[in-house]
């Protein structure tokens, strides 16, 4: 199906401010359609003036379609239906004309002009159907009447409110619960369920007859005089959201001011109880927050740890203990560089390329000749699984390129390189560490190595990261370390 952008630039003259009024237009229509219990179709005149494309459809969520199939994308000559033609030469409301009848149900059709100052961008064809018209309820009959003045409104160019662009995803609807007010911000209606959102609130009798906005601001908990503030916002003079905070609920309210002559004749109030899913919000913020101070505490046990274990070395005397003491003050520095980052973020994935910047940093204090370290590539985002064993198995690859390539005094470098590749749920990332020292010894197998550095290398990359690990003489000169292993499609951080 056309996009509305692809269809108004494709056959209208509508310029691009125009355009984005359609836009808010559209995403505010669904408000119209429930209230009016109808389809409605934008249809805007091609650029030529003798047809009408169908840009954008919307059906009610409170009663049965007109429209069975998408209207988007069809086009109509002009003078075919008659009420589009009068509606927008006219740039008014026309109800005028017998019931239509598609697939034998009657079906009341009304065409609204949609104006935008002084020019009328095209027309909303308003479909009701009539087989389940019945005798309105006093709720119906405020819908109706709602639907009526918004109609108005959009006829008018007062309507949809420029610059407030709403989601309405999040944004209450109709259904959630509606109050009707007077041009006093006094309540003339309330749905059930808007009834049910205030005693929720805490209050014990009936919303008709009363001031919203003060009766909102006696139920909110403040301290001190009543907030004006408040009043005014639930009293609807203004088109804003907000929400409102008392006894054992939490509604979130949305003001509509009624303008449909460009007089305020009231306003429409849609509210949606949101007690429960801001429960679950605290819940998970909480959760989040002690995850991310179970991970700071972590880091500064490993910290203690490393100091401990630094502490140890200064007192041996074997320099073989020392140099080991050394080793396992850096491979627990590694772990706790991760728990650092992972305590900073809201989830449990890390940026990489941080972690290795500083591991490779910090491995490179050790070095015994005057060595460069650089990074090149992306590591990307990794979960904490992935991101745990990668930091130790760098710092071990990292420690070991220092301590065997190079000796006192020599200069040298060592690159790490990270590519990602794949596609799907699942890629793969592939690390290079290569230097320029004195290479690998004769021989050399590094699947068979005694090391405990390359033990515990082997142990993480085949085991915990489920890859493979292998070292070869580099190219030229030095050696060259190649770590491949599975990670799962990267996703944008929130």
């Amino acid at each position: 199906m056309p996009s509305m952008n692809d269809l108004v630039r494709q056959h209208t003259a509508l310029d691009d401010s125009d355009l984005e009024w359609l836009h808010l237009l559209v995403s505010e229509w669904q408000l119209l359609s429930d209230l009016s219990f109808a389809d409605l179709v934008l249809w805007v005149p091609t650029s030529d003036g003798t047809r009408y494309v169908s840009v954008a459809q919307m059906r009610p969520n409170t009663g049965p379609t007109s429209y069975q199939d998408d209207m988007v994308g069809h086009l109509v000559p002009r003078g075919r239906r008659p009420m589009l033609d009068a509606a927008l030469d006219e740039g008014r409301i026309v109800r005028e004309g017998d019931p239509e009848w598609r697939e034998e149900v009657p079906v009341r059709v009304e065409s609204i002009p949609v104006r935008r100052e002084s020019r009328v961008l095209g027309v909303i064809a308003r479909n009701t159907n009539l087989l389940t018209v019945r005798t309105p309820s006093r709720l119906e009959l405020t819908y109706l009447q709602s639907a009526s003045d918004l109609a108005q409104m959009i006829a008018a160019g007062a309507f949809p409110f420029p610059n407030q662009q709403v989601d309405m995803d999040a944004s209450p609807r109709a259904g959630d619960g509606l109050i009707r007010l007077d041009a006093d911000g006094v309540v003339q209606y309330a749905s059930p369920n808007a009834l049910s959102a205030y005693h929720r609130l805490g209050l014990a009798a009936d919303l008709v007859g009363h001031d919203l906005g003060r009766t909102t601001a006696e139920l909110a908990p403040v301290r001190g005089p009543v907030d004006e503030a408040l009043v005014k916002l639930a009293s609807g003079w203004a088109p804003r959201e907000f929400e409102v905070e008392g006894g054992d609920g939490v509604i979130q309210l949305r003001a509509i001011p009624l303008k449909p002559k460009g007089l305020h004749i009231g306003s429409l109030v849609l509210l949606r109880d949101v007690t429960e899913l801001r429960r679950r919000e605290r819940e998970l913020i909480t959760k989040d927050a002690t995850i991310r101070e179970i991970h700071h505490r972590v880091k500064n046990n490993l910290q203690t740890v490393a100091a401990l274990l630094r502490l140890q070395a200064r007192r041996m005397d074997s320099a073989q203990g020392r140099e080991a003491l050394n080793e396992a003050v850096r491979r627990v520095g590694s772990i706790a560089i991760v728990h650092e980052t992972l305590s900073q973020n809201l989830d449990e994935r890390v940026e990489f390329d941080d972690i290795a910047d500083r591991v490779l940093a910090m491995v490179a204090e050790i070095s015994p000749g005057k060595v460069t370290g650089r990074r090149t590539g992306r590591f990307g985002i990794l979960e904490a699984e992935v991101a745990t064993p990668l930091s130790m198995v760098l710092t071990e690859v990292l420690q070991n390129a220092l301590e065997h390539g190079f000796g006192p005094g020599v200069q040298g470098t060592v690159e790490v390189s990270a590519v990602r590749g794949g596609s799907g749920e699942e890629s793969r990332l592939t690390v290079v560490v290569q230097d320029d020292g004195r290479g690998l010894p004769e021989g050399f197998d590094p699947q068979r190595a005694g090391n405990l550095g390359l033990q515990i290398v082997r142990t993480l990359v085949e085991g915990e990261l489920g890859g493979t690990f292998d070292m070869v003489p580099a190219p030229e000169r030095g050696t060259r370390v190649v770590l491949d292993f599975p990670v799962r499609a990267e996703k944008q951080k929130h």
